[in-house]
């Protein structure tokens, strides 16, 4: 499975207690969960504005995962930057098998309308 950052994705497997596999979080799992975070000042998921940048995936204890997510806004000096950061990692340590979330805001290479989706182009009306 390729990410979004272009590079494979890595999957391994998770046992719960009696032996048994549990799937484990995919990146496709995390950007679905994401696909519910906004920014307050534009109509449109973070996802499909193409604020996400790279998912990291790692083992951790008790048959779980931390997930660290670089993401990166439209602009640098978006006032809203520490709230859209808190409801990501929020959001994240939701995701049932989740232990730890951590959320970096980047900026490089700076965000372009370029990553914008189609379906965040049809929703702003720039098709």
């Amino acid at each position: 499975m390729e990410s979004v950052s272009g590079a494979k994705s890595q999957t391994f497997p998770l046992y719960t207690e009696g032996g048994t596999a549990r799937m484990p979080v995919t990146e496709q799992d995390v950007l679905s969960a994401l696909k519910s975070c906004y920014d307050p000042e534009i109509p449109v998921n973070i996802v499909d504005l193409g604020l996400i940048y790279a998912v990291n995936l790692s083992p951790a204890p008790d048959d779980k995962q931390d997930v660290s997510v670089d993401m990166t806004l439209t602009a640098q000096g978006c006032p809203e930057h520490v709230n859209i950061s808190m409801q990501v990692k929020s959001r994240l340590e939701q995701i049932s098998g989740i232990r730890n979330a951590a959320v970096n805001v980047v900026w490089s290479p700076p965000w372009t309308p370029e990553r914008l989706s189609p379906e965040a182009r049809k929703q702003l009306g720039i098709e």
